[in-house]
């Protein structure tokens, strides 16, 4: 089944987030997923939404975005996002056929 990762991001230092987004990519690819939407600016429906990025991603399944996130590789990466930004993660299922 269908997975989804999104991302709800607060960016405090673009130069350190950077250092994330440079290797982002490189890593990624490796998994299989696809990234959907990267947005800065989303038009808001309802509520609040004080985030500086949204990012959503998807994966053939649950253990497919979970390799991802977990690899050595990637949470070597995350630790650029970690000082530069606070992050919201999950996953999600998609729908079923």
């Amino acid at each position: 089944m269908t997975a989804y990762v999104i991302a709800t991001i607060n960016i405090h230092d673009r130069e350190r987030y950077a250092e994330y987004e440079a290797g982002f990519m490189a890593i990624f690819i490796n998994y299989g997923g696809a990234m959907l939407s990267v947005d800065e600016a989303p038009r808001l429906l309802e509520g609040d939404w004080p985030f500086t990025r949204t990012v959503l991603i998807g994966f053939d399944s649950v253990a497919a975005a979970e390799k991802w996130f977990f690899s050595p590789e990637y949470q070597d990466l995350a630790r650029h996002r970690h000082a530069a930004a606070e992050t919201q993660c999950v996953i999600v299922n998609g729908l079923p056929g």
